[in-house]
């Protein structure tokens, strides 16, 4: 059986999700996802958390804030810091032998939006760009992705972004079974995605995230 696959997502370890590795683990077997990419904000803390309840279908993952833009990566066995050049981030990336892409290149309401001249610079080093963002508000940014990605043939993924439960499975890619970074690189290619646009309900969860953070810093695991 192929795997239904969530390649980003958060959990209550980003500053803007209250989603806890055990609620976010409960909804993806209740969706039937088969493997889930937890992307946090500069942490892996979460995935290593929600691997421990369901080592089966948790891959370690992390959305990095580069100098120029945020990079995904999947099957990181190290967390990565902040505020790095992305050659350094996917240097440091590629010693650990990750699966890398881009998130969102072209969601310009995002702090991690990419300069498509700073996007052509990396393109050689990076395995897939995301093309479609569950988040985005605006089809015209995934479109914008879509058809760069088609021009310059490089591979894609999509993702839900999901930092609330409701999120989860709203942008998945269905791909024939993979094991490690390694496999998925080969077999990226064959991706079926499934996608929906989440609209501005994400967008208010996530600024409620915040907000209950800064009233209870309890909540704040990161």
């Amino acid at each position: 059986m192929p795997y239904k696959t969530e390649f980003h997502c958060h959990t209550i370890y980003s500053k803007d999700s209250l989603l806890t590795p055990a609620q976010l683990v409960k909804t993806c077997r209740k969706k039937e996802i088969d493997r889930v990419i937890i992307t946090d904000h500069n942490s892996i803390q979460g995935a290593l958390a929600a691997r421990e309840l369901a080592p089966e279908m948790v891959i370690v993952g992390e959305e990095i804030m580069t100098t120029k833009g945020e990079i995904l990566a999947a099957y990181l066995h190290k967390e990565i810091p902040a505020g790095l050049s992305p050659k350094e981030t996917i240097q440091r990336l590629r010693t650990q032998g990750a699966f890398i892409s881009v998130a969102h290149p072209f969601d310009f309401t995002r702090h991690g939006h990419w300069q498509e001249e700073d996007l052509l610079e990396i393109l050689p080093l990076v395995d897939a760009i995301e093309t479609f963002n569950a988040r985005c508000l605006l089809p015209s940014m995934n479109k914008k992705a879509k058809e760069f990605a088609a021009r310059f043939k490089i591979s894609a993924t999509v993702g839900s972004d999901a930092h609330a439960a409701f999120e989860l499975g709203r942008a998945t890619l269905t791909l024939p079974k993979f094991n490690s970074a390694r496999e998925l690189q080969a077999i990226i290619r064959q991706g079926m995605p499934r996608t929906r646009r989440s609209g501005i309900p994400a967008r208010i969860a996530s600024r409620y995230a915040v907000i209950r953070k800064k009233i209870s810093p309890s909540l704040c695991k990161n």
